[in-house]
């Protein structure tokens, strides 16, 4: 995982009720401790029939409080000390009893009163519920859980999948992974609040037979990083993904597409539902005009089969030219003349914003560098040259569009 301190600063409460999820809230801790955040941990007396207190201090460098009766604190008033300075009480795992008590406004224990006690205005309350499938089903725990969502709480989760009882089914806690990406978005500045991105990422394949075809090299790191960047600004964000092994990012929609046809189709109904189009796929520009049938077989050939190649349409001049467009970007992705390139394509498509890089540095790297041109100027990101992660520069360049869009009138 990359180093970014994407909680630097930030100082929250872990949580834990009971459950045997309180295995994975130690990496949990060990994640968010990594990201920056500083954390203090509650737990409850089920809590450390699971996990000890030790592990948690250990990982966290803090005091883990136990009791409502600990007189560590100089005025005895953990419950109140804690979240006055806190961004966020994050409970994982949050239990079935748990959520009765915050539901009824009981605190039987330290982590309840400090749940209670929070300032609503400045300290959230996230919940990662974890149970048994039916716990989690019962119409009890779901009136709970839909009275403490009312009340102001946050749910992240549960998933489905098996769970330590032996059975399947919904009421598994998220991965240490997964919390974290919550997090980080949830505490993430929303520049991009009510708006609709949709955004294309990845090579696309063009068949030239059942088992070959025409592709690129572009990994769709890029794309990805964009769009939980969008996400983690506020946007509801849609990804139409090229062929690509890339898990999708939390809160993301996703649709896969193979060829340029397939995501045409997939982008042109949508790009009007949209404020923001973002284009970073690598579309091939052509295909091939027939299909072969079966495969093509080398045989005693000493020629290499020949092929007409047709061209694709080309979907952000189409997106641009709507007669209401969203606000359309650019992605210029060239091996020479970078600027020059970029500034073609700005022209020729009529759009506000081109952002390029030079393909042959960065395809299936982790870092990038841009270049973002428009009809002012060049910029560079990151702003002192060189090279960043792609998530640090699909943050920077999601705030740039942000900007963007409110000078234009934009939402």
């Amino acid at each position: 995982m990359n180093d970014r301190q994407d909680l630097a600063g930030k100082r929250l409460v872990l949580g834990l009720a009971g459950g045997v999820a309180c295995y994975k809230a130690a990496e949990l801790l060990r994640l968010l401790v990594k990201a920056g955040a500083r954390v203090q941990v509650v737990m409850t007396d089920a809590a450390q029939q699971f996990i000890t207190p030790m592990t948690m201090q250990a990982l966290s460098g803090e005091p883990v409080l136990t009791s409502q009766w600990d007189v560590r604190e100089p005025n005895a008033m953990a419950h109140i000390n804690l979240t006055r300075h806190a961004d966020a009480v994050l409970v994982a795992p949050a239990s079935a009893d748990l959520l009765a008590q915050l539901a009824q406004g009981r605190a039987a224990e330290l982590l309840g009163l400090v749940c209670l006690a929070r300032p609503l205005a400045r300290c959230a309350l996230l919940l990662a519920p974890a149970m048994n499938r039916e716990m989690w089903a019962h119409p009890a725990t779901q009136r709970n859980a839909a009275q403490v969502v009312s009340d102001g709480a946050v749910l992240l989760g549960p998933s489905s999948g098996a769970q330590a009882c032996g059975e399947i089914g919904d009421g598994r806690m998220l991965e240490p992974e997964e919390l974290l990406e919550d997090v980080i978005a949830f505490l993430s500045p929303k520049p991009l609040a009510g708006e609709r991105v949709l955004i294309t990422a990845g090579p696309t394949f063009e068949a030239i037979d059942p088992v070959r075809g025409l592709t690129n090299r572009s990994s769709g790191k890029m794309g990805f990083a964009l769009a939980r960047a969008a996400r983690e600004a506020g946007a509801d964000v849609t990804l139409v993904a090229g062929p690509v092994h890339l898990p999708t990012p939390r809160g993301v929609t996703r649709i896969d597409v193979q060829s340029a046809q397939e995501m045409l189709a997939a982008v042109l109904p949508r790009a009007a539902l949209h404020g923001i189009f973002i284009a970073t796929a690598a579309v091939a520009d052509w295909r091939p005009a027939r299909l072969a049938e079966h495969k093509i077989k080398k045989g005693g050939k000493k020629q290499p089969p020949v092929f007409e190649l047709t061209e694709n349409a080309d979907i952000l001049a189409i997106v641009a030219a709507l007669p209401e467009p969203p606000y359309c970007v650019g992605f210029a992705a060239e091996s020479e003349h970078l600027a020059v390139h970029a500034r073609t394509k700005l022209e020729r498509k009529k759009l506000p914003l081109v952002v390029g890089n030079l393909g042959p540095a960065t395809f299936g790297r982790d870092d990038n560098a841009l270049l973002l041109v428009d009809a002012h100027g060049e910029q560079t990101l990151p702003a002192g040259g060189g090279t960043a992660d792609k998530l640090t520069l699909a943050r920077a360049l999601v705030a740039e569009i942000a900007r963007r869009r409110v000078e234009r009138g934009g939402t």
